[in-house]
């Protein structure tokens, strides 16, 4: 976690985010607005994960943060309330093929319309993306560089796709247990740099990314 990112999260109030973007959207009469965010674009393995959430007006989650603030285990609470008390939570990935295929950016934005098309019959009036607009899509939307850390629908979104993508890398774990997946999640720590020159990649590592590149035949 950066300096900056840790400045911000200490600034925050105990109680959390505040929806104060979607309140100036409900306000003229879009009840349904999406955050958008995705998790998982630096590791060496695993798929990329997008979470779309429509926050309900009127309804407080407590203790909204950008996820990479928050612990595991307030991570875990906090992805169990919103898709308790949220209008609609969504799920979208892209598999390490996909990633190769398309390049980490393109392959971002597929998990993010698809997290979107997973809201049905839920369609949101309005997209708040964290860091750039998805492309190719008809909904209106506005991005915000770092609006997981300020943006309330968007840290929710945050929240939710770490959880689902942390979850995803244990099950790999027991699939792939050499390598510790469950450990750094598919990060290139020294653990699994090790592990990767000892083994070499595995059917869930990235090819298209260095050092895994580095070690193909």
């Amino acid at each position: 976690m950066s300096h900056g990112r840790a400045d911000r999260a200490s600034s925050l109030p105990r109680s959390g985010l505040i929806p104060y973007l979607e309140r100036l959207l409900w306000r003229v009469g879009i009840e349904h607005v999406a955050g958008v965010d995705e998790v998982g674009m630096g590791p060496l393995a695993g798929p990329v994960v997008a979470a779309a959430v429509v926050l309900r007006p009127r309804v407080r989650i407590e203790g909204l943060a950008d996820s990479k603030a928050l612990s595991p285990g307030r991570r875990e609470r906090l992805a169990r309330e919103i898709r308790r008390r949220a209008s609609g939570v969504g799920i979208g990935t892209s598999s390490p093929e996909e990633i190769d295929r398309l390049a980490i950016h393109r392959a971002a934005f597929l998990a993010m319309r698809r997290a979107l098309a997973a809201l049905a019959p839920l369609v949101p009036g309005y997209l708040l993306v964290d860091g750039r607009e998805i492309p190719d899509l008809a909904l209106p939307q506005s991005a915000f560089p770092h609006g997981d850390s300020f943006v309330a629908s968007i840290a929710a979104a945050s929240i939710v796709a770490k959880v689902h993508r942390d979850s995803l890398m244990r099950d790999y774990d027991a699939v792939y247990p050499a390598y510790g997946f469950g450990r750094h999640m598919g990060y290139p720590t020294a653990e699994h740099l090790c592990a990767l020159r000892a083994h070499g990649p595995c059917p869930l590592h990235r090819r298209s990314f260095s050092p895994v590149r580095g070690l193909l035949p």
